[in-house]
């Protein structure tokens, strides 16, 4: 690929950082609405309480690889300006558009185009070849976007199908006794239903995000990382089967009460831990199998402009 029509910033660094910091304080301004909306969205629904972290684990994945991002800066402002036109635009039309009321439709859409400004950003103060390198950060950006209604309604639907089918078999597979209707669970003395707040929705999102960030830090490949990523939703339906299974035979075994107990309320996290430790093993095998030396970017093949090909090289 040719980089003979690519300028160069002639610039210090710093001027870079200060043009992309003041755009990013005249976004919030402008989407002000939209980020108010999104804090009080995410303080209401659990299912969204990691969604004010997105933006500040992005920045802390760029801060861990800057040295690699900011090698080669230039000016991009064709198409970093012309994303952020189109983000400016979609912004217009969630606001002028009418949703269904108590959705989180108009919010998702506007959401995604203050992400999109955000990077259009990025790419305009430092150019294509830093936003290649910084496109997982760039990317991981648009977990920010709350799943709409329309999505997020079959999404807990398949969690519940799957963690009662995986709570059914733990049942038959122990020899205890159970007759199931639907997200109903009859035992001997006790009857439990899964509901949509023991989907795991919540748990499932922060499993997918860790396991994303876990792919992105210890594997080079990036398919290996995404798939490392969607091996953890099957894996948090099981989790959560496990934890309703375990729960329901403590509570026949011990005490009634761990149905209603601390364990129930905020035991969560040991499941949690349990998960990425069945998890782990799979982490390993995918290290393993990659014998390639890692290369400067591993979202790309192409190399870096005058980036040093040995260690001693000239910088």
């Amino acid at each position: 690929m040719s980089v003979t029509n690519v300028q160069v910033a002639k610039g210090p660094k710093g001027v870079h950082h200060a043009v992309f910091a003041i755009i990013l304080l005249l976004s919030l301004g402008l989407f002000w609405r939209t980020f108010s909306n999104l804090v009080v969205y995410t303080w209401g629904h659990e299912s969204y309480s990691h969604i004010l972290l997105i933006p500040i684990l992005s920045l802390y994945l760029i801060y861990l690889e800057k040295r690699k991002i900011f090698a080669e800066i230039q000016y991009s402002l064709g198409l970093g300006i012309g994303a952020m036109v189109c983000g400016i635009c979609l912004y217009i039309i969630s606001v002028l558009k009418s949703f269904p009321p108590g959705g989180s439709g108009d919010l998702s859409l506007s959401v995604f185009s203050l992400v999109l400004v955000w990077i259009g950003a990025f790419v305009c103060c430092y150019g294509i070849w830093a936003a290649r390198i910084a496109l997982f950060p760039l990317l991981f950006l648009f977990l920010m976007i709350p799943i709409p209604d329309k999505l997020l309604d079959p999404t807990i639907h398949l969690l519940q199908l799957g963690s009662t089918e995986i709570a059914f078999l733990i049942f038959k597979a122990v020899g205890v006794p159970v007759l199931r209707q639907g997200f109903i669970l009859s035992l001997p003395g006790v009857t439990i239903e899964v509901a949509k707040e023991c989907s795991g929705i919540r748990s499932s999102v922060a499993l997918f995000i860790t396991c994303l960030l876990a792919g992105h830090l210890y594997l080079r490949t990036g398919w290996k990382v995404f798939l490392f990523a969607l091996i953890s939703v099957p894996m948090a339906i099981i989790k959560n089967g496990i934890r309703i299974a375990t729960l329901t035979l403590l509570s026949i075994k011990v005490d009634p009460s761990f149905l209603t107990g601390d364990l129930h309320r905020d035991g969560g996290f040991v499941f949690f831990l349990l998960a990425l430790l069945l998890l782990l093993p799979v982490l390993i095998l995918l290290r393993k199998s990659e014998h390639s030396v890692s290369s400067p970017n591993r979202w790309s093949n192409t190399p870096l402009p005058n980036a040093p090909e040995k260690l001693g090289g000239s910088t």
